[in-house]
């Protein structure tokens, strides 16, 4: 048996032991007859492209549309689908919740990916979103809690109804973090991620114990080398920046990325190495790098290339997170990094034309979640805005339950957007949980910052409520894994004990809010949406245009999509 062969034996398994979580549906009536309604009456595209901007509020799509290049993201805003009210409706907005709810259409509440991380509720260990201590790295060290399989994600995705109902359809993800690959991979797919040990890309032995050929000679280019020294100059004329916030200040994080531009990569060092492949990662060279292997994926699986059959690329681009905790959203550093990522989708897209057809797939494009202004910055533009520091958000906590129930250690830490108690305490003293959970509420409300806190009773309730977050809280909020209260901070404000950089995963509108983009006229379009929509409702649309059943777990519903016209059909 040749090595494909065996690959493909291996994830067909794997793809019907995955079967049973859809079971519910029906598989084996999968027919192209009957298109649904709003949908053209066309066969589906050969190829989705589905991209993913890792830290992208919609505020900066149309911010900085002027400055953008005629065909990267302005391909979406002026010749495609664009919705410019798209939301997450969970309340705890990071990366690999807002990756596990695109392609599944469920929320944190059914797909079990809470955060990237978490506390287990009865131990109070770590535990990472994509960590499955039965699968290594090809090729690659790794460390304990590392990436390599989708067995939290209890949830299906539509490459995993696709791949049960057209075994020979491809779906290929791909990013420079787990997380970004993992998720929108689903079960049957298969995910690369960027390697920061040597700065080339790796799957997991969940997919296969051997790289194809493809990704070898990739990799065998050492293709990260090629940015060693290159520098990172800004794209336009400095009066360009203007709307922006100049470079190197004091609030930056100082952690290896750049504080300014024009910036050398791998400054200080005599060659390439590890420490450079990590840094790296904040610039835009990562996200050329990434797309560079998407093109690579697409000759080396023939993506695309059939007429019976669609496949799907998945390409979460990482690098805007990194930037943008660094330096926030309003710097002139984050500024130039959209530029250059739009200037990249323009030649990748031109690739796609070529090589696929520009009427042969359809792109989409979404972010994980948006970002919070950097609060020193807010701060000198007169909002109320600051810092909590977790460990005295805790110690006062520890302290007030401790006055009220008798002395002990009652938290276990932060856990996703709540603080996890110790249950063993708490038995041991004889008092109820939902007596800590109350007295715990109270306490925190005392601090500045802190906008509401809800208790396991309103979260697990399915009750209606008026209640400002607590709908958004309750789709973050899993009864088997999250913690019993969670926190909603005032606009503005973040925890963390660093007082540089910024962060995000409130359920406020600035990290909520995010792009949803199509294009792909013959199957839906062109046109702005103003109706509120939310990135939940992506996966039932892809359904519709595939013809497939929803993914088993899915919340969200079709997107109104704009309406056809000849023009736009004939462009």
């Amino acid at each position: 048996m040749d090595l494909q062969t065996a690959l493909f034996k291996k994830k067909a398994s794997r793809v019907l032991r995955f079967a049973s979580i859809g079971a519910v549906l029906l598989t084996g009536c999968f027919s192209y007859a009957t298109p649904p309604s709003g949908v053209v009456a066309t066969p589906p595209p050969q190829l989705v492209v589905f991209l993913v901007v890792d830290g992208l509020p919609q505020r900066q799509i149309t911010g900085y549309q002027d400055q953008f290049a005629p065909d990267g993201f302005n391909r979406f805003l002026q010749r495609g689908a664009a919705f410019d009210n798209a939301h997450y409706g969970h309340g705890y907005t990071v990366t690999a919740a807002g990756h596990a709810v695109m392609l599944t259409g469920a929320y944190p509440a059914r797909t079990g990916i809470i955060g990237n991380e978490w506390r287990d509720p009865v131990t109070g260990k770590s535990v990472y979103c994509t960590e499955d201590a039965a699968h290594t790295y090809i090729g690659h060290k790794t460390v304990p809690m590392a990436g390599t399989s989708p067995r939290n994600l209890r949830a299906e995705t539509v490459g995993d109804v696709l791949r049960r109902v057209s075994p020979a359809s491809k779906v290929i993800a791909i990013s420079a973090k787990d997380r970004g690959a993992i998720l929108p991979a689903g079960h049957a797919g298969t995910a690369y991620m960027y390697m920061g040990e040597k700065g080339d890309f790796a799957s997991s032995t969940y997919y296969m114990q051997t790289h194809p050929k493809w990704v070898e000679d990739f990799n065998a280019t050492r293709p990260a080398d090629a940015y060693f020294k290159r520098i990172w100059a800004p794209l336009l004329q400095e009066s360009a920046y203007q709307r922006s916030v100049p470079d190197s200040q004091p609030w930056y994080r100082k952690d290896g990325n750049a504080d300014r531009l024009p910036a050398v990569m791998g400054e200080g060092s005599e060659a390439p190495g590890q420490r450079f492949y990590n840094t790296l990662i904040a610039s835009p060279f990562v996200d050329e790098l990434t797309l560079n292997f998407a093109r690579a994926a697409l000759q080396g699986e023939a993506l695309g290339q059939s007429a019976t059959r669609t496949d799907i690329l998945s390409i979460s681009l990482s690098s805007h997170d990194y930037v943008y905790h660094a330096c926030g959203p309003e710097s002139r550093i984050s500024h130039d990094h959209m530029l250059h990522l739009d200037r990249y989708l323009q030649a990748f897209f031109a690739d796609l034309d070529q090589r696929i057809g520009k009427d042969k797939y359809l792109a989409v494009l979404t972010a994980d979640h948006g970002f919070s202004a950097t609060p020193e910055w807010a701060k000198t533009q007169g909002q109320d805005t600051g810092r909590l520091n977790p460990s005295q958000v805790l110690g006062h906590v520890n302290a007030g339950l401790s006055a009220k129930f008798g002395d002990a250690k009652w938290t276990l830490g932060f856990s996703t957007a709540g603080i996890l108690f110790d249950k063993a305490v708490i038995a041991a003293k004889g008092v109820s949980p939902a007596a800590i959970d109350n007295e715990a509420r109270t306490l925190l409300l005392q601090l500045g910052g802190v906008a509401e806190v809800f208790t396991r009773e309103q979260l697990a309730s399915a009750e209606a409520t008026d209640k400002p977050f607590l709908t958004a809280m309750r789709r973050a909020w899993h009864p088997d894994l999250s913690a019993s209260i969670h926190v909603v901070l005032k606009p503005g404000w973040m925890l963390g004990s660093a007082l540089m950089g910024t962060t995000h995963g409130s359920p406020h509108a600035y990290d909520t809010q995010v792009p949803i983009l199509f294009y792909g006229p013959r199957w839906l379009g062109a046109g702005h949406v103003a109706a509120r929509v939310e990135v939940a409702d992506i996966a039932s649309t892809l359904s519709q245009i595939l013809r497939l059943p929803a993914p088993a777990q899915s919340e969200g519903r079709p997107l109104p999509l704009p309406r056809l016209s000849a023009e736009t059909l004939s462009k």
